[in-house]
């Protein structure tokens, strides 16, 4: 064989042996690179680069924490004297959308995300800055465990900084002071590499993200309705009349869209002053705590009651008297004041429209207030400033009367039920049971069957005209509630609407899940109505660890510590199967309900193997003494899901979840790990191939 054949023969073998040597490796999507932007000699900026590749995405700082949604992106630092943080870490634009892995809609980011932190500089001499950073990725078909990367950089002193330095108690985010950089692979390894070149990031341009063009949207739409409310269609004439009284037609067109464009700024103004003292510095704390949301579900509830009728929010009559006299003095003076007159007189109206704007808004960037109030005086300015320009339309208005009030009412009840989603996130983030998703449903359909009847005219408030017919658009709009409180019946026995994915309290929380009923009794009695084995006592050796708060699905019994479950086996003389998964892995969840509930895995599952759950990603404290040091990266690992993940990337070089290990009593491979894969036959086949080589070892 000549030199030359032997050599194509070695990379056809490298050719086929690639796939096979890459199928199960520890995958690295994201690389993050740390650099810094010296302000002044006090106050470093801080960079923190993650460059992502296709089609993995790296999720924000700003998701609902698991099992409702994937690990948020976050920053740890050492203590130190040496240096404070200055505001809070800010992120470039994500992506705001659905994600097929959680079901839900987050923010992520694809190719690259940059993180910023200022720092003040309080020490006059050089030091190091430690600390680590914790992420997620995902892409379309799996998620990996969550990863820390160390950082340790290098930060010039400050010449101006007294010998004595401030304690800080909470340090943020730090980089290098200098203009060195470093890169760190998802398995926390970093070297030095030359400085590599970051460019700034928009902050929120709307063509990085339609959620802004959504939120301009839905705030039109919002400035429409505000219309359509008792204090404020009464002035379209009124305010027309104003501009009729110039006889110079150009003048009084020009005065028109004066006016129209005072709205907008008045409005406009507004929402920079929400932003810029609620913006995105505030966006975690307004997102997660209970405070703000509690707040925010109490003022929804306040301008529901308002506008259901129970009182008025008005403001003080001096304002307003005052804003009329300076209208009267005409010209441009007196348009703006015609338009601020009219925001102080329908603030009644139009003061729990924009409340609810601003409130859905100020958690998130800077732009998204000010778009918000954009949206809402655009729409709202419009009709004014057309019927001032062209008062002859005013012949084909229609005129005031009870269905104003209606639409006030009807306003009320949509602001109530939204209202509930903001005391569901403080719910959810702090557990504490009080409007699991049963009961977030509940308030809905009664919510919306109430709208639904007083749309038909069956229930009517005090200040209601009487309703002597049904019209052809109100019976319209009580046919799409009532539907739509059909729609909703059936989430009350757990069915998953998921349409409603984005406002509803996660599955997990509901108590009476029909399906999941179902499924227990087709696990206990088998398949064919009940024609199967009663399943009865516990098949487990001991008590497993951490069953009080980590589980199997399905009702099966198994054990969350591998030790544990590895003793058993030996004593049961049974396989072990593994199962490294997640609390935030939705691949895992969509296994277990799609094959691991066909009732003949369920049986080989429960009678043939003792079972064993790794959660990568629980954050449950391990006793020192079952502290681990990682023999793949050297770390101390300290907690439960710190621990197995860094066994399943030792043992196995993988760190995808869901995996699936099936071991003999000694802990050795019996046959090729399975990932994720919906094939039930498969499944089957991967079982069935594991026991019979425990046998034949046997």
């Amino acid at each position: 064989m000549t030199q030359k054949l032997k050599n194509v023969i070695l990379l056809l073998a490298l050719a086929l042996a690639i796939p096979l040597i890459t199928g199960a490796q520890v995958m690295k999507p994201v690389k993050w690179t740390f650099s810094t932007k010296q302000i002044s000699p006090a106050e470093v900026q801080l960079i923190f680069t993650a460059t992502i590749d296709r089609p993995w995405h790296l999720y924000s700082q700003d998701v609902p924490p698991p099992p409702d949604g994937p690990v948020a992106t976050s920053f740890n630092f050492e203590k130190s004297r040496d240096f404070k943080t200055i505001g809070k870490v800010k992120e470039s634009k994500s992506v705001e959308e659905f994600d097929n892995q959680f079901q839900a809609i987050l923010k992520y980011f694809n190719d690259k995300a940059v993180f910023t932190q200022t720092i003040g500089v309080l020490s006059a001499k050089d030091f190091k800055v430690t600390g680590y950073l914790e992420f997620m990725c995902c892409d379309d078909k799996q998620c990996l465990a969550p990863e820390t990367v160390d950082f340790e950089f290098n930060i010039k002193g400050n010449p101006d900084a007294g010998a004595t330095v401030v304690p800080v108690t909470t340090p943020g985010e730090t980089a290098p002071a200098d203009t060195s950089t470093a890169v760190a692979d998802t398995a926390g390894h970093s070297d030095s590499l030359q400085q590599a070149e970051i460019k700034p990031v928009s902050n929120g341009g709307l063509d990085e993200n339609s959620s802004l063009w959504k939120l301009f949207f839905l705030s039109f739409l919002a400035g429409l309705a505000a219309i359509l409310t008792p204090c404020v269609f009464p002035m379209i004439p009124m305010t027309v009349t104003f501009f009729l009284k110039e006889k110079d037609k150009v003048k009084a067109k020009a005065q028109a869209l004066i006016y129209g464009i005072s709205i907008i700024l008045i409005y406009t103004v507004i929402g920079t002053v929400v932003a810029v003292t609620l913006g995105a510095n505030f966006a975690n704390f307004l997102s997660t705590h209970w405070i703000p949301n509690v707040l925010f579900f109490l003022i929804f509830v306040f301008f529901a009651a308002s506008f259901l009728g129970m009182f008025e929010i008005t403001l003080p009559s001096w304002m307003i008297n005052k804003s009329d006299a300076q209208a009267d003095r005409g010209g441009i003076i007196g348009a703006f004041f015609m338009a601020f007159t009219l925001v102080l007189v329908s603030f009644s109206c139009t003061g729990p429209i924009v409340g609810a704007i601003l409130v859905a808004s100020a958690g998130g960037e800077v732009l998204e207030p000010i778009v918000g109030m954009l949206g809402f005086s655009l729409a709202f300015a419009l009709p004014f400033t057309l019927f001032a320009f062209f008062p002859r339309w005013l012949n084909n208005m229609p005129k005031s009367g009870g269905w104003l009030n209606s639409v006030k009412v009807v306003l009320g009840f949509i602001e109530l039920a939204l209202g509930l989603k903001f005391l569901s996130i403080a719910d959810q983030t702090y557990h504490w049971g009080i409007l699991d998703r049963e009961i977030y449903l509940a308030l809905w359909i009664v919510i919306f069957t109430l709208m639904g009847f007083y749309l038909l005219g069956k229930l009517k408030f005090s200040h209601d005209s009487d309703l002597k017919y049904i019209a052809v658009p109100r019976l319209g709009l009580a046919i799409a509630t009532f539907t739509f409180v059909a729609y909703m019946i059936p989430g009350m026995f757990g069915a998953p609407l998921q349409a409603l994915s984005g406002y509803l309290p996660p599955q997990a929380t509901h108590d009476f899940d029909l399906n999941k009923i179902i499924r227990d009794n087709i696990q206990v009695y088998g398949t064919g109505g009940g024609a199967g084995t009663e399943h009865s006592g516990s098949t487990l050796c001991d008590k497993p660890k951490y069953g009080d708060i980590l589980h199997l699905p399905h009702g099966l019994e198994g054990y969350f510590d591998y030790e544990q479950a590895l003793a058993c086996a030996a004593k049961q003389q049974k396989p072990v199967f593994i199962d490294f998964t997640g609390h935030g892995c939705v691949n895992c969840r969509e296994m277990e309900s799609r094959v691991w509930s066909d009732p003949r895995v369920l049986k080989k599952l429960r009678e043939d193997f003792v079972l064993v759950a790794l959660y990568v990603d629980d954050k449950t404290e391990l006793p020192e003494s079952e502290w681990i040091t990682s023999t793949y990266d050297g770390k101390v690992k300290k907690t439960i899901g710190k621990k197995y993940a860094d066994y399943q990337i030792s043992k196995y070089n993988i760190n995808a979840q869901p995996y699936y290990v099936l071991l003999d009593a000694k802990g050795e491979l019996l046959v090729s790990p399975k990932a994720y894969d919906l094939d039930v036959d498969k499944f089957l086949e991967f079982l069935d191939s594991g026991l019979a080589e425990f046998k034949k070892r046997k």
